[in-house]
């Protein structure tokens, strides 16, 4: 078939076929419409329109939003309302009928005044339209008063044939365009979705189906799809689609809204091409909550139908089938994985009740075990407490994930972190990186952690590519961010290292992580820099840490004195708890600040006893290079299998 695109033979040939209609055709004027995401507003029918289906809106809505939408991000005073409205001042309580106006139009719009998508309301001075709008020329009609019946008849003829026609070339035109387009989406954000029940108790779970949806669309073979981390911070964002789209360097964005009533569940949703804004796909679902894993599903397949994605029989079989889950069960595992993300070791506290919580209804609701694991297995990081205490646990929890489904690329990942820094059995460990990525390509926290294990074994190139990968996933999110920034260290990048660790900090300056910065710091002579870091970082750190930072720091530039004032604070500290029951690492690095070889080595005895994560880095961490010409320290090598 020969091509209708525009510019064509046959095109030429069907446009100068309109021409010869519209000759006979009546004169036409120009009417401005407006159109802003899947909303149209029709000035001359005084209609609005969500993908082409009108909405009932009385006048006084109508001229609101017509007011707002004419002056997009300017703020519309009601003064300006007023007047639009009740030009003679006839009307009396002013402010109540445009706050009622307003309220009407905001329903029309699905739009919520808590966290506004569309209107932003402004103290009591007015009214903000937030949604970028495009202003749409269109033809009307103007028949001459002068021409008789017969003539009008034809002409109204020729212009309905012309308009017909050319809606219908242009609707090919645009669909064969469309197809065309949408075939090379392939990136996609998944912005929050919208909690429409105007219920802050809620919010948990429209950001645990925004995870979820995330997670299934991720778990697509050819489509990149960013991580939730870097996606949840456009929450309520007055950006536009193309300027977020731009920053997370995607083809497509889908964003919508979750209303929960009672048992029941309804997701709008819509896919929406980056480059020019335009909507290529929309729909509506409703379930009752022990479907609503089904519905996700309906809403993925639908996604990758829209735009052409070849979705392997695999993928298929796992889209088409979808057990009920308890709906108590699935909301208590929606507030755990709301905790897990908040990354500190209260928060994780507060997960794993609600992750015991989710098992208890449903002890065959995998989910919940690997949200479990995940927690148990970073815990031991983000506090002073020995991994030897959490890592029975998460390994336990992995482990019932992977018997319930053997294809849970997050309980591979678990298991692979445990095998790394508590077995030391770095093969194993490599082995299901590797699974769970292949299980999940879109999974950043798998690219991410298998980075920081090439990194460990010296494999610097495969960490940069691992960690590249991870970064295109969730390009906001501090943890990648940092922990590239601390690769870097490890390859002795020291410049390169604080550059990227500066650039972390500058966007998430409460980020406590982040302040390892200190490390180049001191290769790089930077003592002051880094005491100060320490200094920010120590209030949110179990206290040891800032004690045993400082005299590591003091230790190295040669202020013997400080260095001794902050290992006499450490040591006052560790005898506040029972020192066995305290992670090694702050002792460690105080005694290589100080020059103690043998209170060193007495700190890593400890922390083999423990497995303590100080010993995952042993081979590539520049702090450690004074003890490494030590026999003691090939001996702790080859104990946690890193000596080849």
């Amino acid at each position: 078939m020969q091509s209708l695109a525009v510019g064509g033979q046959n095109s030429a040939k069907i446009f100068a076929l309109l021409g010869s209609f519209l000759v006979l055709a009546p004169s036409v004027q120009s009417e401005i419409s407006y159109q802003f995401g899947a909303f149209t507003v029709d000035v001359n029918a005084a209609e609005l329109r969500k993908h082409g289906i009108r909405i009932k809106l009385q006048d006084l809505p109508f001229q609101v939003l017509l007011a707002l939408i004419r002056r997009p991000g300017d703020l519309v005073s009601r003064e300006e309302l007023r007047k639009r409205l009740w030009p003679d001042g006839t009307f009396v309580d002013f402010d109540h009928g445009i706050s009622s106006a307003v309220n009407k139009l905001r329903a029309a719009l699905s739009d919520s005044a808590r966290h506004p998508h569309y209107i932003e309301t402004v103290g009591r001075r007015g009214y903000r339209f937030l949604y970028p709008v495009k202003q749409v020329a269109t033809a009307v009609p103007s028949i001459p008063v002068t021409i008789s019946s017969s003539q009008r008849r034809t002409q109204i003829l020729a212009a309905a044939l012309a308009v017909v026609l050319l809606a219908s070339l242009t609707t090919f035109i645009w669909v064969r365009q469309s197809a065309s387009q949408t075939r090379q989406i392939r990136s996609i954000a998944v912005l929050p979705l919208k909690n429409l029940s105007n219920d802050s108790e809620e919010e948990y779970f429209s950001q645990g189906l925004t995870d979820e949806l995330i997670a299934r669309l991720a778990s697509l073979q050819g489509l990149r799809v960013i991580s939730r981390t870097s996606t949840m911070q456009y929450k309520d964002s007055t950006k536009s689609l193309p300027e977020i789209a731009k920053e997370l360097n995607v083809d497509a964005v889908v964003e919508g809204s979750v209303l929960k009533a009672g048992t029941r569940v309804r997701i709008t949703a819509q896919l929406i091409e980056a480059s020019n804004d335009r909507h290529i796909w929309a729909e509506s679902y409703e379930r009752d909550q022990r479907d609503v894993l089904s519905l996700q599903n309906e809403v993925t397949r639908d996604i990758a139908t829209k735009i052409k994605l070849n979705v392997d029989p695999e993928a298929r079989r796992r889209l088409a089938t979808a057990r009920p889950v308890d709906p108590i069960a699935h909301e208590e595992y929606l507030q755990g994985r709301y905790f897990w993300s908040k990354r500190t070791s209260s928060d994780f506290e507060q997960a794993i009740r609600h992750f015991e919580a989710s098992i208890a209804h449903d002890p065959a609701y995998a989910p919940a075990y690997a949200g479990l694991a995940d927690c148990y297995a970073l815990l031991g990081g983000y506090s002073i407490t020995p991994q030897n205490q959490m890592i029975p646990q998460a390994r336990s929890a992995a482990l019932k994930a992977l018997e319930l489904d053997p294809d849970l690329a997050e309980a591979h990942t678990s298991l692979a972190l445990i095998a790394q820094n508590y077995d030391w059995d770095w093969t194993t460990a490599g082995k299901e990186y590797r699974r769970a990525i292949e299980l999940d390509p879109n999974y950043s926290t798998a690219h991410q952690w298998y980075a920081e294990h090439l990194g460990y074994l010296g494999r610097f190139e495969e960490a940069e590519a691992e960690f590249q990968r991870a970064r295109e996933l969730d390009p906001l999110s501090p943890v990648v961010g940092t922990d590239y920034g601390v690769m870097l260290y490890y390859a002795r990048k020291y410049d390169k290292s604080i550059e990227q660790l500066r650039a972390v900090l500058a966007r998430n300056p409460e980020f406590a992580r982040a302040h390892v910065i200190i490390l180049p710091y001191v290769e790089k002579g930077m003592y002051l820099e880094a005491a100060a870091e320490v200094v920010k970082m120590e209030p949110q750190y179990p206290s040891p840490w800032g004690a045993g930072n400082l005299a590591y720091i003091y230790g190295r530039a040669g202020l013997t004195e400080k260095a001794k004032a902050e290992n006499r604070r450490l040591l006052a500290e560790m005898r506040a708890g029972t020192r066995d029951q305290i992670d090694p690492g702050p002792e460690i690095y105080a005694a290589i600040g100080l020059g103690d070889k043998e209170r060193a080595f007495a700190g890593f005895k400890t922390a083999l006893a423990q497995h303590s994560n100080v010993l995952t880095y042993l081979k590539v961490n520049p702090a450690f290079d004074p003890l490494r010409r030590d026999p003691r320290f090939t001996e702790l090598m080859r104990r946690v299998g890193l000596s080849h």
